[in-house]
């Protein structure tokens, strides 16, 4: 969805556009009912870090791309627009911010495909959060982190 409304925003102002053009794109959003898609969290109450993770590679690698560019700009322009607003516990970008431009600009071109990348990451870290409940003996849980020197003394315990 990101992606999709960063290239509506070039469709109809172009590449080149002005931070003020951008404000007025943002509140048209708004106004029309639909959110700012890519910025906001469920938990997090800052920029997330993959976010920051993602620019800096942009940074590094794309600082002449012109969607990364925009991407910066949205990063400048939206969350005061989303304190204003005041409907907002978290104003600031979250990975799918960022995301969809990176794998765009790597030329995975179709944004619908993006949903089908997120899940077979997220089933990928399941599936080794399961693997280690059977190695380990453990109930069906909630994933959680653990070390490497915490299932070393896991095992060492283990009678």
């Amino acid at each position: 969805e990101v992606l999709l409304w960063i290239k509506s925003i070039v469709d109809e102002c172009g590449e080149n556009i002005t931070t003020e053009q951008l404000k007025d794109y943002v509140w048209k959003t708004l106004k029309s009912g639909k959110v700012v898609p890519g910025f906001g969290h469920g938990v997090l109450r800052k920029t997330d870090p993959r976010y920051t993770c993602q620019r800096e590679f942009a940074l590094k690698h794309l600082p002449e791309d012109p969607l990364f560019q925009l991407v910066s700009k949205l990063y400048e322009v939206v969350p005061p627009i989303l304190l204003e607003l005041g409907k907002v516990k978290n104003p600031w970008p979250n990975v799918d911010a960022h995301s969809g431009v990176l794998l765009n600009y790597f030329g995975l071109t179709e944004a619908r495909y993006f949903t089908v990348l997120f899940g077979v990451s997220r089933s990928l870290g399941i599936c080794s959060q399961l693997i280690w409940d059977r190695a380990l003996g453990l109930a069906l849980e909630r994933p959680k982190s653990v070390t490497m020197e915490w299932l070393e003394n896991y095992c060492k315990n283990v009678k």
